[in-house]
């Protein structure tokens, strides 16, 4: 903390499922429920047609694109992030919700690699998998494991 100043960085709608999570390392079960798409790999066919190639596996990193570097040159004291997706196996879609976002709790190095303080799932898709799904995401990132995936010393 320099001249009574405190570097936050505060992110919002961190979505690493749908698409990203079919990418990454460790794809999920790419089903979805929503009207546009039944299988998350659509979205990954859309995003080459309009931007080209996706690199399969894409690395941990590669969701947050030139952002880390950024991060690491900008040394903010706290790290804050809400993830916009759940992290589970859950299949117990939310009866009637359209649109449920998941990842695969094996592509969790992409969230540690931001190296978060703090990781909220507090908004609209807490619940898309049900409470099974709920309960499984302090399992996977809970503080204490981002902590040992990447956190800075």
């Amino acid at each position: 903390m320099a001249g009574g100043l405190v570097t936050l960085f505060v992110c919002g709608d961190v979505m690493l499922g749908r698409g990203v999570d079919q990418v990454l390392p460790h794809p999920g079960d790419p089903g979805l429920r929503e009207g546009s798409a039944g299988d998350a790999r659509a979205y990954v066919r859309l995003a080459e047609r309009a931007h080209g190639p996706i690199p399969r596996p894409a690395s941990f990193g590669w969701p947050w694109g030139d952002a880390l570097a950024v991060l690491d040159h900008l040394a903010p004291e706290a790290r804050v992030i809400n993830l916009e997706t759940s992290i589970t196996r859950s299949d117990g879609f939310a009866p009637g919700k359209p649109v449920c976002y998941r990842m695969s709790p094996d592509n969790v190095p992409a969230v540690a690699c931001a190296r978060p303080d703090a990781c909220a799932l507090a908004n609209n898709h807490v619940l898309d998998f049900g409470r099974a799904g709920l309960a499984e995401n302090p399992r996977r990132a809970g503080p204490r494991r981002a902590a040992r995936r990447g956190r800075r010393g």
